[in-house]
Protein backbone atom coordinates (compact mmCIF):
# COMPACT_ATOMS: atom_id res chain seq x y z
CA UNK A 1 0.00 0.00 0.00
CA UNK A 2 2.77 2.61 0.61
CA UNK A 3 4.82 1.41 -2.25
CA UNK A 4 2.30 3.30 -4.63
CA UNK A 5 2.03 6.16 -2.57
CA UNK A 6 6.12 6.79 -2.69
CA UNK A 7 5.94 5.74 -6.33
CA UNK A 8 3.61 8.42 -7.09
CA UNK A 9 5.46 11.23 -4.86
CA UNK A 10 8.68 10.38 -6.41
CA UNK A 11 7.31 10.70 -9.89
CA UNK A 12 5.47 14.56 -8.65
CA UNK A 13 8.77 15.53 -7.38
CA UNK A 14 10.72 14.40 -10.77
CA UNK A 15 7.96 16.17 -12.25
CA UNK A 16 8.39 19.57 -10.55
CA UNK A 17 12.33 19.96 -9.83
CA UNK A 18 12.10 19.23 -13.83
CA UNK A 19 10.04 21.56 -14.64
CA UNK A 20 12.01 24.37 -12.56
CA UNK A 21 15.34 23.15 -14.03
CA UNK A 22 13.55 24.07 -17.14
CA UNK A 23 12.30 27.03 -16.44
CA UNK A 24 15.70 28.56 -15.29
CA UNK A 25 17.19 27.15 -17.95
CA UNK A 26 15.02 28.87 -20.15
CA UNK A 27 15.81 32.33 -18.38
CA UNK A 28 19.04 31.30 -18.33
CA UNK A 29 18.94 31.16 -22.46
CA UNK A 30 17.61 34.52 -22.56
CA UNK A 31 19.36 36.31 -20.13
CA UNK A 32 22.82 35.30 -22.11
CA UNK A 33 21.43 36.68 -25.30
CA UNK A 34 21.21 39.83 -24.19
CA UNK A 35 23.70 41.98 -24.40
CA UNK A 36 25.03 43.73 -21.82
CA UNK A 37 24.72 47.71 -21.97
CA UNK A 38 27.15 49.81 -19.98
CA UNK A 39 26.05 52.68 -17.93
CA UNK A 40 27.00 56.29 -18.17
CA UNK A 41 26.66 58.97 -15.97
CA UNK A 42 23.44 60.47 -17.37
CA UNK A 43 24.01 63.99 -15.69
CA UNK A 44 25.43 66.85 -17.38
CA UNK A 45 28.60 68.41 -16.58
CA UNK A 46 29.08 70.59 -12.88
CA UNK A 47 29.71 74.00 -13.17
CA UNK A 48 33.24 73.60 -11.26
CA UNK A 49 34.60 70.01 -11.88
CA UNK A 50 35.21 68.10 -9.19
CA UNK A 51 37.37 64.99 -8.25
CA UNK A 52 34.45 62.69 -8.76
CA UNK A 53 33.10 64.00 -11.90
CA UNK A 54 36.43 64.01 -13.21
CA UNK A 55 36.77 60.11 -12.20
CA UNK A 56 33.26 59.71 -13.76
CA UNK A 57 34.37 61.29 -17.07
CA UNK A 58 37.67 58.75 -17.00
CA UNK A 59 35.45 55.87 -16.34
CA UNK A 60 38.11 55.40 -13.38
CA UNK A 61 38.22 55.54 -9.65
CA UNK A 62 39.08 58.87 -8.00
CA UNK A 63 42.56 57.88 -6.50
CA UNK A 64 43.84 56.14 -9.28
CA UNK A 65 47.11 56.11 -10.35
CA UNK A 66 48.94 58.18 -13.00
CA UNK A 67 49.19 55.37 -15.86
CA UNK A 68 45.77 54.48 -15.11
CA UNK A 69 44.61 58.16 -15.23
CA UNK A 70 46.90 58.24 -18.62
CA UNK A 71 45.36 55.24 -20.60
CA UNK A 72 41.76 56.02 -19.36
CA UNK A 73 42.23 59.50 -21.20
CA UNK A 74 43.93 58.37 -24.18
CA UNK A 75 41.07 55.66 -24.43
CA UNK A 76 38.57 58.30 -23.63
CA UNK A 77 40.00 61.13 -26.51
CA UNK A 78 40.25 58.61 -28.80
CA UNK A 79 36.56 57.79 -29.17
CA UNK A 80 35.41 61.89 -28.46
CA UNK A 81 38.21 63.45 -30.62
CA UNK A 82 37.25 66.49 -32.54
CA UNK A 83 38.98 65.20 -35.32
CA UNK A 84 37.13 61.97 -35.61
CA UNK A 85 34.36 63.67 -35.18
CA UNK A 86 33.73 64.34 -31.39
CA UNK A 87 32.77 67.50 -30.10
CA UNK A 88 35.25 70.11 -28.62
CA UNK A 89 33.64 70.56 -25.65
CA UNK A 90 33.50 67.13 -24.65
CA UNK A 91 37.98 67.01 -25.51
CA UNK A 92 38.10 69.92 -23.22
CA UNK A 93 36.12 68.23 -20.29
CA UNK A 94 37.94 65.20 -21.00
CA UNK A 95 41.21 67.04 -20.80
CA UNK A 96 40.36 69.13 -18.09
CA UNK A 97 39.46 66.05 -16.11
CA UNK A 98 42.52 63.83 -16.58
CA UNK A 99 44.45 67.39 -15.46
CA UNK A 100 41.85 67.46 -11.79
CA UNK A 101 43.18 63.61 -11.30
CA UNK A 102 46.74 64.26 -12.08
CA UNK A 103 46.94 67.54 -9.75
CA UNK A 104 47.79 69.93 -12.31
CA UNK A 105 45.71 72.87 -11.04
CA UNK A 106 42.34 74.11 -12.00
CA UNK A 107 42.87 74.93 -16.05
CA UNK A 108 39.16 75.47 -16.28
CA UNK A 109 37.57 74.89 -19.64
CA UNK A 110 36.97 77.16 -22.53
CA UNK A 111 33.81 76.89 -22.64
Amino acid sequence: MATPLVAGLSVAAAALGSRYMIQAWQAFRIRAAMPRVRRFYPGGFEREMSRREAALILGIRERAALDKIKEAHKRVMVANHPDGGGSHYVASKINEAKDMLMGKGKTGSIF
